[in-house]
């Protein structure tokens, strides 16, 4: 991996590899992350006090799940004087949704919900093709599925634009070839590795129109994409090309998190781990069996060592998903921490405590999501509008070739 630098006169993408034991990328993490050394080799600052403070009130940030960033404050000046700005937060439909994937959704929603911001979400099903030994009818029916879920957050459609990349190719793929045009293999290969196809080499600049989107449709404006720290090289590499390509556009900031645990322990959650990951669909009885027979705990091996030594709620799994979103309340979560660590609370009943709270926010989810109609009549509020199109296309400096050849 690189390490890339941030300044104006070096790109965002390259520079000399670390000499590190561990690996991160959006298609591998590999190792025990420090998450400190990901800033050096990315960066990236860590967030500040006042920018905490600054954004929308909400424990993924106040606890420092999103722990660094870049060009956050002029994002933040941006909301506080009600001036336009953007989120972009997307999904790769290769699989069922599951908590680790919605998170980032219901961030941005808070965001939307008390600042006004625009939100943009991408579907890469061209990029789970390419990347995934799965068919594209495969990934069309996950693309379907994972579109419910994510309607199913609630977001504004006056303020939310979704894009599936193989539907919006009239508007995501003449963006994305210009952009390519400032992309060498070199870079790529230094960012992400080497790739396997051509089609994953040329990726990045589709993934680059995305971040790009909110402004080209309406305007220079700050951008803040949150994202895992292993999709940092997309918000790099764009960085890199927007500083490059002569468009009406800023380099898109970005929110930095850390990865919620596994329920086997600390590390990356992934549909495609050893340990299960509880879907968005998953009733109770599912949850529980989950929880119980798969979550990570710090208690001790016996009751009695417990009672007298307590266990340790830093490395506990179900403690660590009150602590990522599940339990909002400060006061309340020291409070279980406390008698965690005192051996008042055992390692069951905070397993049942965190059965209870993720059941409840997944019935809730469950219910907006049978509530949808047909996902072509609900998915059409949410999608760029002609003119938006042709709008992006124009500020890309792209013509709409089959109006040219209409007459």
């Amino acid at each position: 991996m690189p390490t890339p630098t941030d300044t104006t006169n070096s790109t965002d993408a390259t520079a000399d590899p670390p000499e590190d034991d561990f690996t991160v990328t959006p298609y591998a993490v590999t190792g025990e992350v420090d998450y400190d050394k990901l800033l050096e080799r990315f960066g990236a600052d860590p967030l500040t006090d006042d920018q905490i403070k600054r954004f929308p009130d909400h424990p993924l940030l106040r606890r420092r799940t999103f722990y660094a960033g870049r060009d956050v404050d002029s994002y933040l000046d941006a909301a506080a004087a009600g001036e336009p700005h953007a989120i972009v937060t997307g999904r790769g439909p290769s699989g069922p949704m599951h908590l680790g994937h919605v998170l980032p959704l219901y961030l941005a929603k808070r965001f939307q919900q008390e600042t006004g911001a625009t939100v943009y979400i991408p579907l890469s099903d061209d990029e789970k093709f390419l990347a995934k030994a799965q068919s594209f009818e495969s990934i069309g029916e996950h693309t379907h599925e994972n579109l419910r879920d994510v309607l199913a957050v609630g977001f504004d459609p006056e303020r939310t634009r979704i894009v599936v990349d193989t539907a919006d190719a009239d508007v995501v793929y003449p963006i994305a070839v210009r952009l390519a045009k400032h992309l060498t293999p070199a870079t790529v290969e230094a960012v992400y590795g080497e790739q396997d196809t051509v089609g994953l080499q040329f990726y990045p600049a589709v993934q680059a129109t995305h971040l790009l989107l909110p402004q080209l449709v309406a305007g220079r404006q700050p951008t803040l994409v949150p994202i895992a720290i292993d999709q940092d090289p997309h918000v790099r590499i764009c960085r890199d090309v927007a500083a490059k390509e002569a468009l009406p556009v800023d380099k898109p900031g970005a929110l930095l998190g850390r990865f919620l645990p596994s329920l086997a322990g600390p590390g990356k959650m992934s549909s495609s781990g050893d340990a299960p990951s509880i879907e968005l669909t998953a009733d109770y009885d599912t949850v529980a069996e989950t929880i119980h027979t798969h979550a990570y705990t710090g208690g001790r091996a016996t009751l009695e060592e417990h009672r007298e030594h307590g266990g340790d709620p830093a490395v506990d799994v179900p403690f660590q998903y009150l602590r990522f979103f599940f339990e909002e309340d400060d006061d309340a979560l020291d409070s279980i921490a406390d008698a965690y660590r005192a051996g008042d609370l055992l390692s069951g009943e905070l397993k049942e405590l965190a059965i209870e709270r993720i059941t409840d926010f997944l019935a809730a989810h469950q219910r907006r999501r049978a509530e949808l109609d047909g996902i072509s009549n609900e998915l059409e509020s949410y999608r760029l509008t002609d003119d938006e199109r042709r709008r992006a296309l124009e500020r890309a400096g792209v013509p709409r070739v089959l109006e040219n050849y209409s007459h």
